[in-house]
């Protein structure tokens, strides 16, 4: 057995020895997508890993969880507020006998915001022990003490995410234990369902960690710009959460810190299960963990009671996440976290009506306060929930910001009562009352009083308010800055926009307004209110017509009425072809464009200075004439922002207001809020 040893201190800890399979050179890669999830573990020579701090050298092993199990009292102790942003965020490990409303931290990687000064990242990071470099790219986000970044290896070109940490932020035997063992159990798993583990090494500087890049984020993202989702889409993701728990439970591991904020997302919409600092690996059948960790709205009460727990606790978890899905928002969550422990503990939720009885059902089975009666993950799999609906093989990626197309659920789930399904935070009622019909040649009946475009342009009008309020809290705090720091922390690549509108063309003298969206869709909003948008496979069509009624065609199969529409769709297509869009192939048709809707333009205006565009997800952006330009999204309480020199960065509304921004963007959020006045003074007025 290998030791972990301080030379100026007789302190020493055992580690274990650890061996890990080098990463072949080349792996098939699409489009510089994600490595696809047909290849295998590659099975070659190992070599052995070390990895040193300063005086310090760690022999990474297969770490059991001993590390994980420490006294929780070594934590640090650090006062939250009692809100879903705290609740939401990365305190993941705290003492749930604490009533004050305090946290207990966990010095783990990706648990503990830090103030330590960063160490320098190279713009080309070297493996010394495979001879491989990798080119620093953009930066992906932060957690705790690591950032990512996206990094490609330089002669595969292959693109990775590289989760990098400075070494002098491991200084505590505790932190560099808790980095050993989610190296070590994350390098050991190899399944379609969990984020890849490609690699890891280090300089004198820091420690990296090569991982799939999944560039859809995570389900955080997903819940904060869609709240509820439909039952079919909460059955393909549940499916997915389940085969890859079901892959590490048969490995003796026990999660311990599932969320939505952990579980990611590629290109195909496809979950990958990822962050494994709380991990821990059963030594045997019947053992018991001690430890209290987790997240507030997903932790199960035999961990908060410190009774022991294993398996089942991820289960509670899974509960949590479904019900936080179906509903929008998680089970137990309160104002307060000493309410949110007490209803824990009581098992204490409501039940929404809307939602269909397989699936609150299949819920209620996980959250069940005594663990042995919670079913196991084999048993889940076979809940009546995935059998009782649609269950879609796969999701265009428009469902990252808009509800699928109601028609073809009903298609699917014509054996499911009406009610029973929940899209974009409404019941199926509510839904149906925005008429969107259930095919081109027949339309839905609106089952309320309140009809489209009724309904829709109060929630498009609510957004704008709420939109108003966040900008208006930004510019009470005076946030211009003569010198703003530019460092990646205080962006936040996570809230970047979904769609937004790329190109933009205005014959409204003759026409209407033609606009092209950053997944290169095309739509024109017509002088007559109606509206056209053809999908990025140039094959689908969606027209929303004066009513705000959305019917579905194709290229090939559209009514006579709409043939003079579909020229003037030809001309401005042709023309930001060749003026404006960069000329490429076509994207191909995929099974799950049928299910697509995405947003469109809402209302626009020009201004002597700039255009204002507010989308149908809520999204506003305003284009400069300068060419600087903001995207700005309630849902996700931030501003995106384009500069002169095309530089594309996201921030937190928040962190406007605690860091300051440029003049540039300050002056354009004082324009942005005045137009935004403005459009809700003349929507009132209609």
């Amino acid at each position: 057995m290998d030791i972990l040893r301080r030379k100026s201190s007789k302190a020493i800890v055992p580690v274990s020895t650890l061996s890990i399979s080098t990463i072949p050179s080349t792996f098939a890669n699409r489009n510089n997508a994600d490595i696809s999830d047909d290849f295998p573990a590659p099975v070659l020579p190992t070599i052995p890993i070390c990895i040193g701090f300063g005086n310090i050298r760690i022999a990474l092993g297969n770490n059991s969880g001993e590390a994980a199990d420490r006294d929780p009292r070594q934590w640090q102790r650090q006062d939250v507020s009692d809100s879903h942003a705290a609740s939401s965020s990365d305190i993941t490990t705290f003492d749930g006998d604490n009533d004050s409303g305090s946290v207990y931290h966990c010095d783990c990687i990706d648990c503990m915001m830090s103030n330590e000064e960063e160490s320098t990242i190279p713009n080309v990071i070297y493996d010394a022990n495979t001879g491989k470099s990798y080119m620093k790219g953009r930066f992906f986000g932060k957690g705790g003490f690591a950032k990512c970044y996206e990094i490609t290896e330089s002669k595969s070109h292959h693109v990775f995410a590289g989760k990098i940490v400075p070494k002098s932020l491991m200084a505590k035997s505790n932190q560099r234990e808790k980095m050993t063992q989610e190296i070590a159990i994350h390098q050991s798993l190899s399944h379609r369902h969990i984020v890849g583990f490609h690699g890891f090494f280090d300089d004198s500087n820091n420690i990296y960690i090569i991982l799939e890049l999944c560039r859809k984020r995570s389900m955080m993202e997903l819940h904060k710009r869609r709240k509820a989702l439909s039952e079919c889409e909460t059955r393909y993701f549940m499916k997915q959460i389940l085969e890859g728990v079901f892959y590490l439970h048969q490995h003796r591991i026990i999660h311990r810190d599932l969320k939505l904020g952990n579980l990611f997302l590629n290109d195909d919409l496809q979950v990958k299960i990822g962050d494994f600092g709380l991990a821990t690996r059963l030594e045997h059948d019947g053992e018991r963990k001690k430890t209290v960790c987790g997240t507030p709205n997903y932790i199960a009460p035999e961990v908060l009671t410190k009774i022991g727990h294993s398996y089942e606790a991820d289960i509670w978890s899974i509960g949590c996440i479904m019900y936080t899905l179906l509903v929008g928002k998680p089970p137990f969550e309160t104002s307060s976290l000493k309410e949110t422990y007490s209803r824990i503990k009581q098992v204490q939720y409501k039940t929404p009506q809307h939602i269909g009885k397989p699936a609150m059902n299949m819920v209620a089975n996980m959250l069940q306060l005594n663990p042995s009666k919670r079913p196991s993950v084999v048993k889940l799999m076979k809940d009546t929930f995935f059998t009782s609906g649609y269950l879609p093989t796969s999701l265009p990626l428009s469902c990252l910001t808009m509800a699928p197309r109601l028609d073809m659920l009903e298609s699917h789930c014509n054996r499911k009562p009406l009610g029973e399904m929940n899209l974009n935070g409404y019941t199926e009622q509510d839904i149906l009352s925005c008429r969107v019909p259930s095919s081109p040649s027949r339309k839905t009946k609106p089952n309320s009083e309140i009809a489209e475009p009724q309904r829709v342009n109060l929630d498009i009008r609510k957004m704008l308010q709420t939109l108003k309020e966040q900008i208006g809290s930004v510019l009470r705090t005076k946030p211009a800055r003569e010198s703003v720091s530019s460092a990646d922390e205080l962006t936040d690549p996570a809230a970047q926009p979904v769609i937004w509108i790329s190109k933009w063309v205005d014959y409204s003298d003759k026409y209407g307004f033609g606009y092209q969206l950053s997944d290169d869709s095309v739509g024109v909003m017509y002088n007559d209110g109606t509206r056209l948008i053809m999908m990025a496979n140039g094959y689908n069509i969606h027209y929303i017509n004066r009513e705000g009624d959305e019917l579905y065609y194709t290229v090939k199969e559209y009514p006579a009425s709409l043939e003079k529409k579909m020229k003037l769709m030809n001309f401005f297509l042709k023309y930001m072809n060749e003026h404006l869009m960069k000329a490429g192939g076509s994207i191909a048709v995929k099974q799950s464009d049928s299910l697509s809707r995405i947003p469109y333009i809402h209302q626009w205006f020009r201004t002597q200075t700039a255009v204002v565009m507010q989308l149908t997800n809520g999204t506003v952006q305003i284009n400069f004439l300068d060419h600087a330009k903001i995207i700005m999204c309630p849902l996700m309480t931030a501003v995106t922002y384009i500069d002169h020199d095309k530089n594309f960065k996201t921030y937190r509304f928040q962190t406007i207001q605690e860091n300051g921004c440029c003049k540039g963007l300050a002056d354009n959020l004082l324009y942005a809020y005045e137009k935004i006045k403005l459009m809700l003074q003349n929507s009132q007025a209609r």
